[in-house]
């Protein structure tokens, strides 16, 4: 495949089939993604690999702090809280993209709430990376951590898999921090389900939409 085609190819998918993922195939895809460049070479990234028993073990925990309606403080902000135009109507429309692939209307906020709790499932997902950093990291390094899951998401492609970056977990580090023992100076980032993607279901018919060059684009010459 080349890396145009895997690059058209990504995308959130929120639908996998219950099928394994070889674990050797995601530490491959892990060590290989580690080849993504990090400014001075400092590669600040950890990763996790979680996968059998101890997915199941996360995925019961959040199923009882969700129906208990337990928080806990997020590790960060994962949008600022004024969000302004034209930001704050690309996250508006790409959910409301979304919930019409699933036929939830607006006011249906209940099962717009249990469809959200499934981020907590990884969609179904069989396997799911998570990524780490120091506290003492800065902004330029998470956007290291950045190349680094675009690298590992397009490796993914390359290998039949699908993926979903779910920066929704930094709501609950201290659960996912229990899970893999993150020792006091290392904080939680994001996580990545992984799996075979369902095609069957509904949510994977969205197609998110890209701005126009003219939006964003600028020569200088």
């Amino acid at each position: 495949m080349q890396v145009r085609q895997a690059i058209a190819a990504r995308r959130s998918v929120r639908g996998f089939l219950d099928a394994p993922v070889d674990m050797s195939v995601l530490h491959e895809l892990a060590a290989a993604a580690a080849r993504a460049p990090s400014g001075g070479n400092l590669q600040p990234w950890h990763v996790h690999i979680v996968a059998g028993d101890a997915m199941a073990r996360l995925k019961a925990d959040m199923a009882a702090k969700l129906a208990r309606g337990e928080t806990e403080t997020p590790a960060y902000p994962v949008y600022p809280p004024a969000l302004d135009d034209p930001y704050r109507t690309r996250r508006s429309d790409i959910g409301e993209a979304l919930y019409g692939h699933l036929g939830i209307p607006r006011a249906d906020r209940d099962a717009r709430r249990r469809w959200f709790a499934d981020n907590f499932r990884f969609f179904g997902a069989p396997a799911a990376f998570f990524c780490t950093v120091d506290r003492a990291m800065g902004p330029p390094q998470w956007s290291d951590l950045g190349m680094y899951l675009q690298t590992l998401m397009l490796l993914a492609v390359d290998a039949g898999l699908a993926t979903c970056p779910q920066e929704c977990w930094a709501m609950y580090p201290e659960t996912v921090g229990r899970l893999l023992a993150l020792p006091a100076e290392r904080m939680l980032f994001c996580g990545v389900a992984i799996g075979f993607e369902d095609v069957a279901a509904p949510a994977n018919a969205l197609r998110a939409g890209r701005a126009d060059t003219a939006e964003w684009l600028s020569v200088v010459a």
